[in-house]
């Protein structure tokens, strides 16, 4: 896992039920706004159909390094607080470094003891489709290499 990912994971595990919660309210209220550039593109092709909570995702590739933006509503802090956990665990990040994130990762933080299961699968969901789009990325940037 990528440094800052494994910090604020370990961060979380670290803390107890109490904390945690207060760790996840505390990183959804510093999720970066969508830049004005993205949010013309909140469309179901950005959206994460696996979460209740409408969270939109974003990627930039820079060279090797992925850019992550998204756009969570702060009605729902414990989804806003996950997706920003990514963003400021994975901006930078390589392609290999998100694609290895462990699938596991939210019972890794311990936050699937304060959260139901649906939300859970939920947030399951948000990385899986993190990871989806990087993995559709490097195939489309592949793709483009050999054509060239």
């Amino acid at each position: 896992m990528p440094p800052a990912l494994d910090e604020l994971v370990e961060e979380l595990r670290e803390a107890d039920r109490q904390e945690r919660i207060e760790l996840l309210i505390d990183l959804a209220n510093e999720l970066p706004p969508l830049p004005d550039r993205l949010s013309q593109y909140k469309d179901e092709a950005h959206r994460v159909p696996e979460c209740q909570s409408p969270v939109f995702l974003f990627l930039e590739r820079e060279g090797a390094r992925i850019h992550l933006f998204a756009d969570v509503p702060p009605e729902a802090p414990t989804v806003r607080g996950f997706v920003c956990l990514l963003v400021r665990g994975l901006d930078g990040a390589t392609v290999e470094d998100v694609l290895n994130v462990p699938n596991d990762l939210i019972q890794r933080t311990g936050m699937a003891e304060i959260l139901g299961m649906q939300r859970t699968s939920g947030l399951s969901g948000v990385l899986h489709r993190l990871k989806a789009m990087v993995a559709r990325t490097e195939a489309a940037s592949t793709n483009q290499a050999q054509q060239n």
